[in-house]
C-alpha cells in the first residue's frame, strides 16, 4: 500500500511538471500532503512537514547567501580583469580563443548560476568569433562544457538538490568527486583545444580559397555541413552583434563587455573598479573557496559569513546594501523556496516509511547482480536523463528512491548521489530543454536548440564518462 502510494506520488509528480500542469513548488508541497492524508497520516502531517522543513533548512540558508555572495561579486566586476586578460592573450587565433573561452566559463560558472555564467561569457566572445568568422556553434558548445563541469559546485543547483533531498551535507556529496571534477575540467580544456583546433584548420581552409565573409552556421565535428541556421556570420560586428552583445543589466549600473567599439569588431571592457576593491574581492573569494574545501566551518556559516564582510567592504552604506539586496531578492527567493517545498516532500515520504517501501519493493525486482553497480548506472545515464527530466523531478523523486535501493544492496546513498551529479543536469543542463538558461545560451550564441545538441551531445556525454572514471578510480564510489 505505501509502495504504491509513493509511486503513485512520484509519477504524479513527474507528469504534472514535465507537463507544466503544475508548478513545481505547488506539487512538490500538495502533492506529498494528499499522499499522506490518503495514507492514513493526518494526524502526524504537521510534524512530518516541520520535520522535513528542519533537515533542509542548513541547505537553503547556504543556497540563500550562495547566490547573493556570487551576484555581489559579479557585479563588482571580479570577473572582467581575466576577461581583459583572456582576450589580450587569444590574440585573434581560434584555437586561442577557443581554450579562453572554456577558461572563461569554467572561472565565471564558479556562482553555479548558469544564467548569469551565459551572459558574461557569450557577451564577452560572440563579438570576437563574428570578427573572426568562427562557428558560433563552438562558442555555444564549450561554454555548454565548462558551465556544466562546474555546475557540480556545492551551491549549484543539482548538488544543492542532493543534498536536500538525501539530507546529506557537501562533505559526503561533493568532496569525495572532488578529484573527478578535476578530470571534467583537464576534459574541458582537452576538448576546447580539439574544437579550436579544427577551427583554426576550417578557417585557414576558407581562407585559402578566399575571404571568408559569409561563414555560415552549423558544421558538425566531422567537418560535414549541416543545413545552415537561420542567420549568417560575417566577419564584421554590427547593429545586430551588438544587440546580442550586451547582457541586460538592472537599473542602468555596470554593463559587461560591450561591441562595436571604436572600429569593426573593437571588443571594450568597462574601466577596471579601484584596484585594491578588486584584489580584496579576489582575495575574499579564494579564501572562501578554501575554507568551503577544507570544511573550516559548515558551509552556510561560511556563505553567511562570505557575504556579510564582501556586502560591507563593497556597498558600505545602508542604502547600498539595500539596493543590492532588492536586485538580487527575486533569484534568492526562488531558489530557496523551491529547496523548503522539497523539504515538505521529503519529510512526509521519509517520515511515512513510503520511500523505505518503495526501495524495498524495486530491490525485490533488481537482480542482485546488478545492485553493486547502481551507482556507475546512475552516474552514465544521468547525462542523457537530463534531457527528460527537470533537476526537480530527477533530484526529489527519482533520486530518493535510487538511494534506498542501492541502501538495499548495501550501497552508501551518499555514493548514489556523488554519482547522479556527474551528469544529471550538470553536464547536461545546458543541453536540456526544461531549463531556461539553455535557451539564452542558445539565443545570445544565434543557434538553434537542435544544432547545438547534435554538435555538443557526444563532447558533454564524454565529460560525464571522463569524471565517472575519475571518481572510480580515486574510490568515490566502487565498480
Amino acid at each position: 500500500m505505501l509502495a504504491a502510494l509513493g509511486f503513485a506520488t512520484i509519477a504524479v509528480l513527474l507528469l504534472l511538471t514535465m507537463t507544466k500542469r503544475a508548478s513545481v513548488l505547488v506539487a512538490l508541497i500538495l502533492l506529498p500532503v494528499l499522499a499522506a492524508l490518503i495514507g492514513g497520516f493526518a494526524g502526524d502531517l504537521g510534524e512530518l512537514i516541520l520535520g522535513g522543513l528542519s533537515k533542509v533548512a542548513p541547505t537553503g540558508i547556504m543556497i540563500a547567501f550562495a547566490v547573493l555572495y556570487f551576484s555581489l561579486m559579479v557585479d563588482a566586476g571580479l570577473f572582467d580583469p581575466l576577461i581583459r586578460g583572456l582576450l589580450r592573450v587569444a590574440r585573434g587565433d581560434p584555437l586561442r580563443i577557443t581554450v579562453a573561452t572554456a577558461v572563461l566559463t569554467l572561472c565565471v560558472a564558479l556562482d553555479g548560476d548558469g544564467a548569469s555564467t551565459f551572459l558574461i561569457t557569450v557577451s564577452a566572445l560572440l563579438p570576437v568569433y563574428q570578427r573572426l568568422g568562427m562557428n558560433p556553434l563552438v562558442l555555444s558548445g564549450v561554454v555548454c562544457l565548462g558551465a556544466g563541469v562546474m555546475n557540480m559546485v556545492p551551491w549549484g543547483g543539482p548538488t544543492v538538490r542532493a543534498m536536500a533531498a538525501l539530507e546529506l551535507d557537501s562533505s559526503e556529496v561533493f568532496n569525495p568527486v572532488l578529484p573527478a571534477m578535476g578530470f571534467g575540467v583537464v576534459w574541458v580544456l582537452v576538448a576546447s583545444y580539439l574544437l579550436g583546433r579544427r577551427e583554426r584548420n576550417r578557417l585557414g581552409a576558407l581562407s585559402s580559397r578566399g575571404p571568408a565573409t559569409d561563414v555560415r552556421e552549423g558544421e558538425d565535428e566531422r567537418g560535414d555541413r549541416e543545413p545552415a541556421a537561420s542567420t549568417t556570420v560575417t566577419a564584421t560586428t554590427g547593429p545586430e552583434s551588438s544587440r546580442h552583445a550586451t547582457p541586460a543589466t538592472t537599473d542602468g549600473e555596470r554593463q559587461a563587455l560591450r561591441a562595436p567599439g571604436n572600429g569593426p569588431g573593437t571588443v571594450r571592457v568597462p574601466p577596471l573598479p579601484r584596484t585594491w576593491l578588486n584584489i580584496f574581492n579576489l582575495l575574499l573569494t579564494v579564501a572562501l573557496v578554501v575554507c568551503l574545501i577544507q570544511e573550516v566551518m559548515p558551509l552556510p556559516v561560511l556563505f553567511v559569513l562570505g557575504f556579510a564582510i564582501a556586502l560591507l567592504v563593497n556597498h558600505p552604506t545602508w542604502e547600498q546594501q539595500q539596493a543590492l539586496l532588492d536586485k538580487h531578492a527575486k533569484s534568492v527567493v526562488l531558489v530557496t523556496t523551491m529547496i523548503f517545498a522539497a523539504g515538505v516532500l521529503t519529510g512526509i515520504l521519509s517520515g511515512t516509511r513510503m520511500i523505505d517501501e518503495m526501495a524495498e519493493t524495486l530491490v525485490s525486482v533488481v537482480p542482485d547482480s546488478f545492485g553493486s553497480h547502481l551507482p556507475v548506472a546512475v552516474a552514465v545515464t544521468g547525462m542523457p536523463l537530463s534531457l527528460v527530466f527537470t533537476p526537480d523531478a530527477y533530484y526529489f523523486g527519482v533520486l530518493p528512491v535510487l538511494a534506498e535501493t542501492a541502501q538495499g544492496f548495501g550501497t552508501d546513498p551518499a555514493e548514489v548521489a556523488r554519482a547522479a551529479i556527474l551528469g544529471q543536469m550538470t553536464t547536461g543542463f545546458p543541453l536540456s530543454p526544461l531549463t531556461a538558461s539553455t535557451f539564452i545560451l542558445v539565443g545570445m550564441s544565434g543557434v538553434s536548440l537542435g544544432e547545438h545538441q547534435r554538435f555538443i551531445f557526444r563532447w558533454a556525454f564524454a565529460t560525464t564518462l571522463v569524471m565517472t572514471a575519475g571518481a572510480l578510480l580515486t574510490g568515490a564510489f566502487p565498480l
